[in-house]
């Protein structure tokens, strides 16, 4: 399963979740969630894209 976790361990997590936030706040907290991850990947992207322009043109400026 995903990160070790079973079927009772997210169980356990997800009663937790709904106990602190209340169902109420559910989406409000699983939509700010999606987009923070979204927004991670984007910046490691767009990082990983400026690390390979950086080497390729040290790379030729060596050349």
């Amino acid at each position: 399963m995903l990160g070790g976790m079973g079927g009772w361990e997210w169980g356990i997590v997800l009663v937790i979740v709904i106990i602190v936030f209340g169902v109420g706040k559910l989406p409000e907290v699983g939509g700010a969630m999606g987009k923070a991850i979204r927004e991670f990947r984007d910046a490691s992207a767009k990082d990983d894209d400026n690390v390979e322009t950086e080497t390729e043109t040290k790379s030729e400026s060596k050349a």
